[in-house]
């Protein structure tokens, strides 16, 4: 029984080599954003919920973008299980022209309407002086981290291509190289230090979007010099032209995959914003909780993406039953992993808050907040290596039900019902919605238990 959910010494040697860098890359990514998020936190709340709002819309563009890759990558994954680099380089191209159409739209949407969306978290209770400076600060804010969309999306192209290689090294290298860039910047041009002018927010802003360009920037002139070991690189900009067949194909699975990221994040938005009627406490709260939840969860998250390249990779060549096998072993890796991490984060929760220039209500509801999502952190950890499960074998319609479904048609209608139709407080809304993962990770089950995702794609 216990050989079914523990492998060997090399089972968990490869599947360290995989997720070690890439913890350690959106370790250091999310520990920099902390702090990023600590030093706008030191200005004023005013500022901070600035910030926390137009990330907020910026993570709806950064889900897309994955989604876009994502569908490319379940076939890119398969391909460089079978050696294929032609099929490599094809998907490479793909993600390309997908990213260039998303970022496109997304500059004109967030160009001409970021007052409106950015309104839209600002209509709870609390100081209208608060809020007017709030809305100021996060247009601002919004508009200059355009600029990064371009290098951002980039970045995801080759990263997730140089990941389903199993080349997990370089994406962090970039990583870590661009938060140095991120955190210099923002100590210089926040504060002002050095000669520099007081920026505030929009230094935090500048400073993001000139890591992003280092990062894009190193991971090009890395694949490139790489290009013996990295065939895909070579020709891959001499044209653009995709086979028709391959591009149905992965329009087929990729759209879905691209619409659930899409609506996934659509959908914790709208949540967020539910949250924010109950008061712009909860929205500077909701924001510590999701900020430091983004840095004591890289573990587990990156356990998901591992098993997205391992199963992957399993299926292409054909081992379906081993691919099974391994999946369950994941799984259950991911959970004992979140364990850990939530127990941590659970205690650090009392002392987190401190760390912030807040009234003293905001800093207590940011502890219980803590407190109930490191509670969840096993269900969030299950539900995400499941639905790394299920993506890999390309059941993108099973995705698309479990994940955006789940959170529109389950987490949506009751974070709304229960936050404008219920004389209940934020913590007792915030511990049911977190409960409610309970049952997405019984459809996880049911899901991964059944094997339709056992399946090559690559044939």
């Amino acid at each position: 029984m216990l050989k079914k959910f523990i492998g060997d010494a090399s089972f968990y040697k490869k599947v360290i080599f995989l997720t070690l860098p890439i913890m350690v890359q959106n370790g250091i990514t999310n520990f920099v954003n902390m702090l990023d998020n600590l030093m706008v936190g030191q200005v004023g709340q005013a500022e901070m919920t600035a910030v926390s709002v137009s990330n907020q819309l910026i993570f709806v563009f950064n889900l897309c973008i994955f989604g876009a890759v994502s569908g490319a990558g379940i076939f890119g994954a398969q391909f460089f299980g079978k050696r294929d680099v032609k099929g490599l380089r094809d998907t490479f191209r793909f993600k390309l022209i997908s990213t260039i159409l998303i970022t496109s739209l997304s500059l004109l949407i967030f160009t001409f309407f970021a007052s409106p969306l950015i309104s839209l978290y600002l209509k709870g209770e609390g100081s209208a002086e608060t809020a007017e400076a709030s809305l100021r600060l996060g247009v601002e804010y919004l508009h200059i981290m355009l600029v990064g969309l371009i290098p951002a999306a980039l970045v995801q192209c080759y990263a997730s291509t140089l990941r389903e290689m199993g080349l997990t090294m370089p994406p962090m290298v970039a990583g870590l190289i661009a938060v140095m860039v991120n955190l210099v910047l923002n100590y210089v041009l926040i504060f002002g230090h050095f000669g520099a002018p007081v920026l505030g927010t929009a230094g935090a802003a500048i400073a993001t979007v000139i890591s992003r360009f280092v990062e894009a920037a190193y991971l090009a002139l890395w694949t490139w010099h790489k290009r013996s070991a990295c065939e895909f690189i070579k020709g891959a900009y001499r044209s653009l032209k995709i086979p028709m067949e391959l591009v149905k194909r992965i329009v087929v699975k990729g759209i879905p995959l691209m619409a659930n990221e899409t609506m996934w994040a659509m959908g914790m938005a709208f949540i967020s914003g539910c949250y924010s009627v109950k008061g712009l406490d909860v929205v500077a709260a909701n924001n510590i909780v999701q900020t430091f939840f983004n840095v004591f969860s890289v573990a587990f998250m990156a356990v998901g993406v591992a098993i997205g390249i391992i199963i992957g990779q399993l299926l292409g060549q054909g081992k379906t039953e081993e691919a099974k096998a391994t999946s369950v072993k994941l799984i259950a890796f991911s959970v004992f992993v979140s364990l850990t991490v939530a127990a941590i984060y659970f205690v650090c929760a009392e002392f987190i808050p401190e760390l912030y220039n807040l009234d003293e209500s905001v800093k207590l509801l940011s502890t219980r907040m803590m407190q109930i999502c490191a509670l969840a952190i096993p269900l969030d950890a299950f539900a995400h290596a499941s639905y790394f499960t299920l993506r890999s074998g390309g059941e993108v319609a099973i995705t698309l039900v479990f994940d955006s479904g789940f959170s529109w048609c389950i987490l949506a209608p009751a974070a709304f019902v229960l936050c404008n139709f219920s004389p209940l407080s934020i913590l007792p809304v915030y511990a049911i919605c977190q409960s409610l993962n309970l049952l997405k990770c019984t459809l996880g089950f049911v899901f991964v238990k059944r094997g339709r995702w056992v399946k090559q794609i690559v044939e």
